[in-house]
């Protein structure tokens, strides 16, 4: 049986991620208008530099751009929000933990989505209740 099993592909990972984001809790959906998901096996090195990450193991995601609390309706056009999700990372966690891939990639996009809002980890934790 375990010979025939292998890790998600970077698309497979990213199908997953929109699949789990599709069954998040509408109000919470609604709010991320324009968002987008991407998944990569591991974030850049500049990315790793700038969150002072000792290894590129270190970081399962990362929401880049400007958060809804620093938003204002004077802004000029900028890049949209994004979040990233690393999947090299996220199967090695997945590989040390007792925990299916689905709920991983789920806590890790609600936490960077979390990002996106403001949310408070307890907030966070609330929507990924409501989610399962």
């Amino acid at each position: 049986m375990w010979t025939e099993l292998k890790a998600p592909s970077l698309a497979e990972m990213e199908v997953t991620a929109h699949d789990i984001f599709e069954h998040l809790p509408a109000e919470f959906r609604g709010l991320c208008e324009g968002l987008i998901i991407r998944v990569d096996d591991f974030p850049t090195e500049e990315v790793l530099d700038e969150m002072e990450c000792e290894s590129e193991f270190d970081l399962l995601g990362l929401f880049q751009g400007v958060g809804l609390p620093q938003q204002s309706f004077g802004d000029l056009a900028r890049l949209p929000n994004m979040v990233w999700l690393y999947r090299r990372p996220i199967l090695d966690y997945w590989a040390e933990h007792d925990e299916s891939l689905g709920h991983i990639v789920r806590h890790v996009l609600i936490h960077e989505i979390g990002h996106h809002f403001g949310l408070s980890d307890d907030d966070m934790a609330d929507i990924e209740a409501q989610a399962e």
